[in-house]
């Protein structure tokens, strides 16, 4: 056991998680510990229920994952209105670009036992596809894109270097990467990602441990859907800023991904839920001020975003 602590820590990465708890040294590039995130942002009216909802309860919001189910649903005027739309509000969005797996090459990943091997783009086809949608955005101001596949982090981060894409462009591993300890955060660093989203059941000593090997940001759920588990965290968000900023609290409510996700849902219920994440969001902050007040979250539309350049 000695010996494999030893290893472990010589290598750079705790041989134990982090019981001790302690305060996180990092924040974002403002000085704040947490932001707001929130998903499902798929349509022109979702994020306009969703921006008119944040200025209703005076709570600002970061990050919103947008068109979940691909962005080749949406219209090249559909986006472009869509990436106006934000860059006027100040909030970042993350595009998910498609197609997505499940809707490509066959259907291992939703089968019992093939579901433990995590979402991949199948083949050189799929790939050139996904990066034909991410330049497509590209070209339309989008400058954060959705990333659940190493490999694929790896090529964009290569093309990013290259100058081939914008290098303020901003690269969000998903939560289907399936990341759950400081060695995988540490591999997603190295590999060029600027912020991950960890598995949703990470204990806080887990946290923190992760919290000692990166300083990427932290995406954590602490609202999600019922088919994850729903679990409901917010009333750890304000020990959740303290170890492991800075992090994102990500708000993701309903049934499942894919009931609420799938492109025929209606766009009235989209907005709807959108609303009630915002208002989600304005819990959080009354939680967080009122256990650990020296905690701050960002104002609207700090600099370091990836806001739209329309």
């Amino acid at each position: 056991m000695d010996r494999v602590r030893r290893a472990m820590e010589g290598a750079g990465i705790p041989s134990g998680d982090s019981y001790d708890l302690p305060t996180s040294g990092a924040t974002f590039p403002d000085g704040a510990h947490y932001r707001i995130e929130i998903s499902g942002i798929e349509r022109l009216t979702t994020l306009e229920a969703a921006l008119d909802e944040m200025h209703k309860q005076g709570t600002p919001v970061h990050r919103l994952i947008s068109t979940v189910l691909g962005a080749t649903l949406l219209t090249t005027e559909e986006l472009r209105a869509f990436a106006r739309t934000a860059a006027q509000a100040r909030v970042e969005i993350i595009i998910t670009p498609g197609p997505r797996p499940q809707w490509d090459l066959g259907k291992q990943i939703a089968t019992p036992e093939g579901a433990v091997s995590g979402l991949r783009i199948r083949g050189c086809d799929n790939l050139r596809y996904l990066l034909c949608d991410i330049y497509r955005c590209l070209d339309l101001g989008f400058r954060g894109f959705l990333v659940w596949d190493e490999g694929v982090l790896s090529l964009l981060s290569e093309l990013r270097d290259k100058g081939e894409i914008p290098k303020e462009t901003v690269f969000k591993v998903s939560i289907f990467a399936g990341h759950a300890n400081p060695a995988g955060a540490r591999v997603l660093e190295r590999l060029g990602a600027n912020t991950f989203n960890p598995v949703v059941d990470l204990t806080l000593p887990m946290l923190a441990a992760v919290r000692k090997v990166v300083r990427l940001p932290m995406d954590l759920h602490v609202y999600l859907f019922e088919s994850f588990g729903g679990q409901n965290r917010m009333w750890e968000t304000p020990e959740l800023a303290r170890v492991a900023s800075p992090c994102y609290f990500k708000i993701e409510p309903g049934a499942s991904v894919g009931a609420l996700y799938k492109p025929w849902v209606d766009q009235g219920a989209l907005a709807a839920m959108a609303r009630e994440k915002v208002r989600q969001a304005k819990i959080i902050n009354e939680i967080v001020s009122q256990v650990h007040p020296e905690l701050h979250c960002s104002a609207l539309g700090p600099a370091d975003l990836a806001i739209p350049r329309a």
